[in-house]
């Protein structure tokens, strides 16, 4: 954990579409740090289903993410989730980090922005392709570890 800060209460992940980087963000957040946080996920735009190659290699950290429903920013407070209950932001691509500081621009709340791979259109082949998510969910988890400390329970890879 970074000195000095407190461990969020409430962490919302976002990219792009909430069906690659967000869900699997959400997913390991929870199966790393059981409910030390309340932990959701949104995109910019809900325009797709979780995708199948995230679910994949979640998966093989037992991670269930097939479950997960993609949805937006704006159909968060359609439903009633104000951006405000959020100690933390965390953007995964830069279209979700530009949308979170314009929506959370009279909240005092802390925007953070990791940069990780978009796995999507990598790859030829399946292993390929595999490969590529892999490389993001473990981007995810490195920079969850830096931020967040140990995980509360060890992963079985």
């Amino acid at each position: 954990m970074i000195l000095g800060q407190e461990f969020p209460t409430s962490i919302l992940f976002c990219c792009d579409h909430n069906a690659v980087r967000s869900p699997m963000a959400e997913g390991l957040m929870k199966k790393m740090y059981g409910q030390r946080a309340y932990v959701q996920s949104a995109g910019v735009k809900n325009d797709m289903e979780v995708d199948g190659f995230s679910i994949a290699v979640c998966k093989e950290l037992g991670i269930e993410l097939s479950r997960h429903r993609s949805r937006s920013f704006e159909e968060m407070q359609e439903w009633g989730d104000d951006l405000s209950q959020f100690d933390l932001i965390v953007a995964l691509s830069p279209a979700s980090q530009r949308t979170a500081l314009e929506l959370t621009r009279y909240y005092h709340l802390d925007v953070e922005y990791w940069p990780i791979l978009d796995p999507t259109g990598l790859g030829e082949s399946r292993e390929a392709k595999l490969a590529a998510y892999r490389q993001a969910r473990d981007q995810i988890r490195d920079r969850m570890i830096a931020r967040f400390g140990p995980p509360v329970e060890e992963e079985t890879t």
